[in-house]
């Protein structure tokens, strides 16, 4: 067969349907910045929604929430159970603030009960993108394929510089040893760069994960305490 002959397939591409798509995600776009703007500087907790509370992964959790909310940070999670709702409960645990990007899925994921606001996002690419763009730091525990999904996006965007090298804690050395083993079998193909395998930490350590957060967050972008936000009415704006 020559490459004149080769017949391309054809895909469901309404021109009307695309346009729309695009009109909704603006719209959510709009909606998920609104609801979060008077977040402030956060860290952004990924995790696993199957480990319940009493599992120790999930008393991990909830104490570095509260670790890291008592230095001033929004605790910004998924907004669902297990470690997500760990990291929110830490939060509170320490009157410190609490915030979810909920995902909207055909088994329905409730809000947590830790949660000062929320949000509910349709599509992930848009709560990734929300768990993103208000985080000084990301702290990566024990957790599935979404875990991973949304470690290595951040990951990419720092190596890309895409946004500020902002510090990745990776907690749990035992569960996550062979995910750095592969990480470093990359390095060791030349697939990534010798300095990328240290845009993250891997620790067990609470105290270590605040004593980076304090130097790469905090001193190096130079944060301080907030002002009251001041909301503008004419856009029906809350604080």
């Amino acid at each position: 067969m020559s490459k004149s002959e080769i017949v391309f397939l054809d895909g469901p591409q309404s021109r009307w349907k695309e346009f729309i798509f695009t009109l909704k995600t603006m719209r959510e776009f709009i909606r998920g910045f609104r609801k979060l703007h008077f977040l402030g500087p956060c860290i952004t907790v990924f995790g696993s929604a199957r480990f319940k509370e009493g599992h120790p992964y999930y008393e991990l959790t909830r104490k570095a929430g509260a670790a890291f909310a008592s230095l001033g940070f929004t605790i910004l999670t998924g907004g669902g159970p297990g470690l997500m709702e760990a990291a929110n409960r830490g939060a509170k645990d320490v009157n410190g603030r609490s915030v979810g990007c909920n995902i909207e899925l055909p088994s329905e994921q409730k809000p947590n009960p830790y949660l000062d606001k929320w949000v509910y996002i349709n599509h992930f690419f848009i709560r990734k993108v929300l768990l993103v763009k208000y985080s000084f730091a990301f702290v990566v525990m024990p957790g599935g394929f979404g875990t991973l999904d949304e470690f290595f996006e951040a990951l990419t965007l720092i190596q890309t510089r895409k946004i500020s090298n902002f510090p990745i804690i990776i907690f749990g050395k035992e569960f996550h040893q062979e995910l750095i083993a592969y990480i470093l079998r990359l390095q060791k193909e030349g697939t990534v760069a010798r300095q990328d395998t240290e845009l993250f930490l891997v620790t067990d350590s609470i105290e270590e994960a605040v004593d980076l957060i304090r130097e790469k967050s905090i001193k190096q972008y130079g944060l301080k305490p907030r002002q009251k936000p001041h909301p503008f009415q004419w856009l029906f704006e809350h604080s």
